[in-house]
């Protein structure tokens, strides 16, 4: 595995298929989270008439990546009822679905008989993974890149088979 990580932008730029995203811890201490958690916690919620003022430039590498037609998936795996940070990421997911993610939730106890990698990934065109390392406190533990082939099929079969069970977004009602 290579320590030297693209840039995200570059490795959506060299998508030609697929990138689907697999998370599955209940709260993330990332830093450029944090100010966003804070001001939803005292009450903001974002517009949805007011797409500029949404979490940029991420949502713009999103709808173009789309409309280059690759297909963006993005899964959940969630304990309920859900913590306040899933509370948090649910109330925005509308702007990642507007940008044309595909986002669907899984609760945790559906998961149980899954075989799952041990960290939430990204996994491009089926044949290279960004690994997410995080601490226990949910701070970043920096990214990291394979392609080796049975972490892309381990990945690959459980993003799928989360897939299947998941509920669209649309209809994920919070516990």
């Amino acid at each position: 595995m290579s320590s030297s990580v693209p840039p995200f932008s570059e490795l959506l730029a060299n998508c030609t298929r697929s990138a689907v995203h697999l998370e599955m811890r209940d709260a993330y201490g990332v830093s450029n989270e944090e100010e966003r958690f804070k001001a939803w916690r005292e009450g903001f919620r974002h517009d949805p008439g007011d797409r500029a003022s949404w979490w940029r430039p991420w949502l713009d590498l999103i709808q173009e990546t789309v409309g280059r037609g690759v297909v963006v998936r993005r899964a959940r795996i969630v304990s309920e009822p859900v913590s306040e940070y899933i509370h948090f990421e649910h109330s925005g997911t509308f702007t990642n679905v507007a940008a044309g993610e595909q986002v669907r939730w899984l609760p945790r106890r559906r998961a149980s008989d899954i075989a799952l990698p041990g960290n939430d990934f990204w996994l491009f065109d089926d044949r290279l993974i960004r690994w997410n390392h995080f601490t226990g406190d949910g701070a970043s533990a920096g990214p990291e890149i394979s392609e080796d082939p049975a972490a892309t099929t381990l990945c690959s079969e459980a993003f799928e088979a989360v897939w299947a069970r998941a509920v669209p977004h649309e209809q994920y009602e919070i516990r």
